[in-house]
């Protein structure tokens, strides 16, 4: 199922990237090319000044250099390409050992009894681990958490909303995300992992409510089945009378081990990024080093262990190729010199937005260009060279941006049937995607008023740096 999905998503991605790109060398033909005057911040980030903007001469692009431009853009993202796929590498071989099986078996264990303990628990798990990975590596895991649904009463629909709901909390507001977070911040000269603190209150808020939610409906199934969307469908599901949870491996002290290296090395990540000045290539090197040390705890010999890291990396490739060519997209618009002249023509029309809800506008922006390109390191790639001079202009912190595409980037992701998150998910387990949107949409409505409370209190607190 997983393969299939994956079919499905990346030559839809890499289509659009190939029309944004065709377009944006049409563009610099098209559109006047204008320039704004940059300088160094005290923070040592170029910066524009909004009262200094020009039109120049045009310098159009040749469509016969795109093949060159991509190129290049490879070469200059090459330390981002690199991170995402070795953290692949390393997520794979962890799941190979089984360890996170074991520890979500045994959660399931102790409070498959308690609704309102069992369902904050592991959403928390998933959650906290998508803030570094994305929702997408867990289709696997979806008739783990659906057979453990049904042993307690409960739908398919709960059982896959753990997966998706927890993911989606991690992933949207991404404190220590590669393929999100710490794109975007790397392309707009943040520091890396910079914001996390904030990043952290919006994952609780966020946790709170999607956990209210998820358990007020839950406790609502358990008392009236009928109620469920899947009422019918469940009767028949596969999965009903194949809960055993004693076939996930015991918890072991071995097990244990590769669980808390793995969570150091997630800590260390952070505290290099942040004490350290670490950038992409240390990343990198944590992540290699991670996959070689569960692959000895999990009892992996050498090639195993090169067997699993590649399998791992090649999962991976098709988003890190997604950042390459969207690189190019800004490349293109900057040899054609007209990014400042868009991001000019946008501020002109932010100008009547006030202020406080510029942030909110901006996620709704971002919202709708993820119907279009759901791959969020693609749209950081081709949205933030655009987002960051922009957020400058209208006095909007770069910060208080790149959340706003976390959130637009994030959130759709669980009710867009471009989904590859979704629709692995949700098809790995047989709900029909109308099923699930009867249970979703209030939701996702909900997290939208949120986020855009949320980016407006970071507006209001100049959440930076920048």
């Amino acid at each position: 199922m997983e393969t299939k999905k994956k079919q499905f998503k990346m030559p839809h991605t890499f289509v659009i990237i190939g029309i944004i790109i065709l377009l944006a060398v049409l563009l610099t033909w098209i559109i006047p090319a204008g320039s704004y005057t940059r300088f160094e911040n005290e923070a040592g980030i170029k910066v524009i000044d909004p009262n200094d903007f020009n039109y120049i001469d045009k310098t159009p692009v040749n469509p016969l250099e795109i093949p060159l431009y991509i190129v290049k853009a490879f070469i200059k993202r090459i330390d981002l390409m690199l991170v995402i796929m070795f953290a692949g590498g390393a997520f794979h071989i962890l799941t190979k050992t089984g360890a996170l099986h074991a520890v979500v078996a045994k959660m399931a264990k102790i409070f498959s009894t308690r609704v309102y303990l069992f369902l904050p628990i592991l959403t928390l798990v998933f959650g906290l681990i998508c803030t570094t990975q994305g929702v997408n590596l867990f289709i696997a895991f979806a008739p783990i958490m659906v057979m453990m649904a049904f042993a307690m009463g409960l739908d398919s629909i709960t059982g896959a909303s753990i997966i998706l709901l927890g993911g989606a909390i991690g992933f949207s507001t991404g404190p220590l995300n590669i393929n999100t977070t710490i794109v975007a911040q790397k392309i707009a000269g943040l520091p890396l992992y910079s914001g996390v603190g904030y990043r952290f209150i919006c994952f609780a808020v966020f946790y709170v409510i999607t956990n209210i939610y998820l358990i007020r409906y839950a406790l609502k199934i358990q008392k009236h089945p009928e109620l469920s969307p899947m009422y019918e469908l469940d009767k028949t599901s596969e999965f009903r009378d194949a809960a055993d949870l004693d076939s996930f491996g015991n918890l072991d002290a071995r097990k244990i081990l590769i669980m808390l290296v793995f969570f150091a090395s997630l800590i260390l990540i952070v505290y290099g990024g942040i004490r350290l000045d670490w950038d992409m290539s240390e990343t990198a090197a944590v992540f290699l080093a991670l996959a070689v040390i569960e692959g000895v705890l999990g009892g992996f010999g050498p090639s195993a262990i090169s067997k699993e890291f590649l399998e791992g990396c090649k999962k991976m490739l098709g988003a890190a190729f997604i950042i390459g060519m969207a690189q190019a997209i800004s490349s293109i618009m900057n040899a054609g010199h007209i990014t400042d002249t868009v991001v000019h023509a946008l501020a002109n029309g932010l100008n009547f937005v006030p202020t406080i809800l510029l942030g909110p506008a901006m996620l709704l922006a971002n919202t709708i260009i993820n119907v279009f390109l759901t791959s969020g390191s693609g749209q950081a790639a081709a949205v933030i060279p655009i987002l960051a001079p922009l957020a400058d202009l209208v006095g909007v912190t770069r910060q208080t941006a790149i959340l706003s595409f976390n959130f637009g980037d994030g959130f759709c992701n669980y009710v867009l049937p471009t989904s590859t998150a979704l629709m692995g998910i949700i098809s790995a387990v047989n709900i029909p995607y109308d099923r699930w949107m009867k249970f979703m949409w209030k939701l996702f409505l909900i997290w939208l008023a949120v986020g855009s409370v949320m980016l407006m209190i970071a507006q209001a607190i100049h959440l930076g740096p920048m």
